[in-house]
């Protein structure tokens, strides 16, 4: 089991950037691609951004790509995702997923996080 709590959501005015971070425990986390998806009411959770194990390499959905970054720091067990130049558009709840296989593809995520909320403003 991998237990993630996220952190770091809020409210923030458009152009303005927030970082979220996800904390988790368990099985050994340096053996998990770590991904960030987002769900707006009544739409569907979508991919936003992924690494993998050792952090070489990141993906990202074409709605953030050049704004968000996501690292991950495996000797703290802790994966962030910096939001820049924020849109009303990014405003969701933002979750944390820990799996293995295909990093856009929502079942290749075996555990979750409770989720961040992130409100921009215009």
């Amino acid at each position: 089991q991998v237990q993630l709590v996220e952190s770091g959501g809020g409210l923030v005015q458009v152009g303005g950037s927030l970082r979220l971070s996800c904390a988790a425990s368990g099985r050994t986390f340096s053996n998990y691609i770590m991904g960030w998806f987002r769900q707006a009411p009544g739409k569907e959770r979508e991919f936003v951004a992924a690494i993998n194990w050792s952090g070489s390499n990141a993906y990202y959905s074409d709605s953030v790509k050049g704004r968000f970054t996501i690292s991950r720091d495996n000797a703290k067990n802790t994966v962030y995702l910096q939001m820049n130049s924020l849109k009303p558009e990014d405003t969701a709840v933002y979750y944390c997923a820990a799996g293995r296989g295909l990093v856009a593809v929502r079942s290749s995520y075996s555990y979750w996080g409770q989720g961040t909320q992130v409100t921009v403003s215009s």
